[in-house]
């Protein structure tokens, strides 16, 4: 049987101990909670479900009121508070639904209250226990553009208690948001305190300085220069030195500051030396076994992105064999995983030898592992990774991708009930299916153009979007038996609906399809008039307003393709052109020629190209009628147009109607 000590212990009877009247017993069963839940989920659960915070946050609530039971002492309370603090931190060090039940339970002003306490060793335990709050996401935020807000985070940062003052800078990091905050804190003097933290803080007070300066800096390069400037001194300096101090995390946050600071403001930090000693550091730090080496990648994938240079200091540095080595050793972190696998898909976003080199490693197999991971952020990670290995034209070409190892997972994800998964599986399959017709049966036999069409009627304009991305790579240059396969699973009636969607994301991708779909063939061109000419008509309506430049590019050249066709197919395209046309000012051909968009412009000329080629028996007439709209006149301004192309167009343009001897109306004429 158990003895009476083990049943002590128990939640249940811990529970009931919290009630007791007698201080003593209160404050020893607060010590055993913590200490039972202190690094134990599965204890923090177990306590949660019984109801321990509520219990632990009314005993605070209690004794700050100085009501803890009877005899009770300024030394009972005061160990009571530190006690009942440090139980409600423990619960929520990082665990959210401890948070989430500390905020519930009403414990957070109580704690804030704390601060303002006679004691040190209360303020400090409600210092620490505040601090393990706003490691989450779920901490109350701040508003600094209120000055009593401000007066507040100006007292806590000039304490002299390390945890209140660390407290100060975790809000800042977890609470600014926008630039009129980053400038209120700047105006209020908040960067002069950080740096004095910095440079001559603890070190929890240099990483949370750390932490909030970048904050304060993200996207705000006014606030930078500043910084950089002569007003602070030599801070910047500092930052660069605490890259290279001896604690993994204080190099980890320095590195940081330095990358949201070259991000903000691309012309700081370009010496050479020290964007390749950046990589170096972060590249050590993922052998670190805690949290610091599950967050270097996510740096290291911050300081790469959209950067070719870097990219190739980086590859020189070996990023990709130490990536690779560290996802081959497997039982990740998830975080790390994550991290990873981003870091991979940015090395090979841009630059053909790194995606080579990935190649080399075989790490292909790793990627492909991860797609059915159990973590949803793990399986978009590995989707990322695979969109950007598979921009490489040689790789595609070799058919490396479209295999069942690569293909039936990524067709499986499209039913993945995360939207961030099904996005970033679309955005992969887009590249894989474009341009090899000749491997393209794998996509179809697994089902593949059936879930896609699903897709394109998802309620998430993202997933829609994409799925239409996906479809029309799938068709590009595809051979018509394909095109047949996926118009009659998608249908005239759900193409016209798509072009017509509340969201321009997904008129542009709907369009662009419907420009695929009528390339090459002549037989292709009828896909736009099934059901009565429904797409053609989708598309002219379409375009008549169209909302954004890139909507009319793919709508332009869908009718530029149509008009590549037979006399029928021209007269219908004319047709769109000018729907009972009055005011020529009124027609979007006028518009699209003077537009500043040169793919639009081009696209408009050419359309008229393919409507006017003299070959054409009706040329002449819509020659006439395109001259009386005053298209002919506006062309003839293009031919010496800036963008090549489009003078070139012009010109076809302007060649055509002098074989018909159709002149350009003069500016004071009109219809």
């Amino acid at each position: 049987m158990p003895s009476a000590t083990t049943n002590s212990h128990r939640p249940s009877e811990l529970l009931s101990r919290l009630a007791s009247s007698e201080p003593e017993v209160k404050l020893r069963a607060l010590r055993e909670v913590k200490n039972q839940i202190i690094g134990n989920r599965t204890k923090k659960l177990s306590f949660l479900k019984l109801g321990a915070v509520p219990a632990v946050a009314g005993i605070l609530a209690d004794s700050a009121d100085g009501v803890v039971g009877k005899n009770n002492c300024n030394n009972d309370i005061n160990n009571i508070l530190v006690q009942s603090a440090a139980a409600l931190g423990s619960f929520a060090c990082g665990f959210d639904a401890g948070v989430q039940a500390v905020l519930d339970a009403g414990a957070f002003p109580n704690l804030l209250r704390l601060l303002a306490n006679s004691n040190e060793k209360v303020v400090d335990a409600g210092a620490r226990a505040l601090r393990m709050i706003y490691q989450s996401k779920l901490a109350p935020k701040y508003d600094f553009l209120q000055q009593k807000n401000m007066d507040f985070l100006i007292s806590v940062l000039n304490s002299e208690n390390e945890n209140v003052s660390g407290l100060g800078a975790s809000i800042i990091t977890h609470s600014c948001q926008t630039s009129l905050e980053q400038k209120a804190l700047f105006d209020a003097g908040i960067l002069g305190k950080l740096v004095s933290l910095l440079e001559g803080g603890s070190l929890s007070q240099r990483d949370a300085s750390l932490e909030s300066l970048a904050t304060i800096f993200r996207n705000n390069s006014e606030v930078v220069s500043k910084f950089v400037g002569p007003e602070i001194g030599r801070s910047l300096s500092s930052v660069i030195d605490l890259a290279k101090d001896r604690h993994p995390r204080t190099r980890l946050l320095a590195c940081m500051c330095l990358i949201v600071i070259r991000n903000t403001s691309p012309q700081l930090l370009q010496n050479i030396g020290i964007k390749t000693k950046l990589i170096h550091i972060l590249l050590e730090l993922l052998d670190d076994p805690g949290q610091v080496g599950d967050e270097a990648p996510f740096a290291l994938s911050s300081l790469i992105a959209q950067k070719e240079d870097l990219q190739k200091l980086a590859l020189e540095a070996n990023a990709i064999d130490k990536l690779q080595y560290h996802l081959q050793r497997g039982l990740l972190h998830p975080r790390r995983h994550e991290g990873i696998l981003l870091a991979l898909a940015d090395m090979c976003s841009k630059l053909e030898s790194c995606r080579s080199k990935f190649f080399s490693l075989q790490a292909l197999n790793l990627v492909a592992d991860a797609l059915t991971n159990d973590s949803a952020d793990i399986r978009t990670a590995a989707c990322t990774c695979l969109k950007s290995v598979t921009r490489s034209i040689k790789n595609l070409s070799a058919g490396y991708f479209m295999n069942e190892m690569i293909v039936i997972p990524l067709v499986q994800l499209f039913l993945d009930p995360s939207t961030s998964v099904q996005v970033a599986a679309l955005g992969a399959l887009s590249n894989i299916v474009v341009d090899f017709t000749t491997r393209k049966s794998i996509f179809v036999q697994c089902g593949g153009i059936k879930q896609l069409v699903l897709l394109a009627r998802s309620m998430e304009p993202a997933v829609r979007s994409n799925a239409l991305w996906a479809l029309k790579n799938f068709v590009f240059l595809a051979d018509n038996r394909l095109k047949e396969g996926v118009f009659s699973e998608l249908t005239a009636s759900l193409l016209s609906s798509l072009i017509c969607d509340p969201e321009p994301s997904v008129q542009e991708q709907a369009l662009a399809l419907v420009r695929n779909l009528v390339d090459g063939c002549m037989n292709s061109v009828e896909f736009v008039f099934a059901d009565d000419g429904l797409i053609l008509g989708a598309v002219g309506r379409q375009l008549q307003r169209a909302s954004k430049p890139e909507i009319g590019i793919q709508g332009m050249y869908a009718l530029c393709n149509v008009a590549s066709g037979n006399e029928f197919h021209k007269e219908a395209v004319m047709h769109q052109l000018f729907p009972q046309m009055v005011d020529k000012n009124q027609s979007f051909m006028i518009k699209f020629l003077q537009s500043n968009e040169s793919q639009l412009r081009t696209a408009a000329v050419w359309t008229i190209v393919n409507l006017t080629c003299p070959s054409s028996p009706g040329a002449y007439g819509r020659l006439v009628k395109l001259r009386n709209a005053g298209i002919i006149s506006q062309i003839k301004k293009l031919e010496n147009d800036p963008c090549v192309d489009v003078k070139l167009r012009a010109k076809a343009v302007q060649g055509h109607s002098e074989a018909f001897g159709v002149q350009p109306l003069l500016e004071h004429q009109t219809n």
